[in-house]
């Protein structure tokens, strides 16, 4: 037996045809607004790899320079200055070189006193490096004392005391 509800065709929504898109409208073109005033235009030449593109005259690890601006009677900056560091290491320096020729020849005394000299102003700034300055002024201490012991040596062998 059939079922005459079954065999008639009902419009199911499944069956349906879909709807129609409506028509595409024309893509509008962006709208591209003109350079503002603070924009320098572009240098349309070309460049080779590499060339200076201008704008910084310095590397970027260089000191930068600061002047000095004065309005009336403030000032506004000073750079401060940067101190000189480095005179206990060539104060070291110079008392090893007075120690290496102390422990030959009695004339390495100059270097000595002026390395002793040299590290005695490197302990008075207060930025050096204190322990280099201490040894500098030992070894320098050292290097006239082995000079003055060859002096001493060389004068009783020569009997300039007797």
């Amino acid at each position: 037996m059939t079922d005459p509800r079954r065999d008639a065709v009902e419009p199911r929504e499944w069956d349906a045809a879909p709807p129609q898109p409506a028509p595409a409208q024309p893509p509008q073109p962006p709208q591209i607004e003109p350079p503002s005033t603070d924009v320098a235009p572009a240098d349309e030449s070309l460049r080779l790899p590499g060339e200076h593109r201008g704008g910084f005259t310095r590397l970027p690890t260089a000191p930068v320079e600061v002047l000095r601006a004065e309005t009336g009677s403030t000032v506004t900056w000073i750079e401060p200055q940067r101190p000189l560091v480095g005179l206990a290491g060539w104060a070291l320096g110079f008392s090893v070189a007075g120690l290496v020729v102390a422990c030959f020849v009695g004339w390495g005394f100059p270097l000595g006193i002026g390395s002793a000299i040299t590290a005695i102003v490197a302990l008075r700034r207060p930025l050096e490096n204190r322990a280099v300055a201490v040894w500098a002024l030992v070894l320098g201490l050292v290097s006239v004392l082995y000079s003055a012991g060859w002096l001493v040596w060389a004068a009783q062998t020569a009997n300039l005391f007797a």
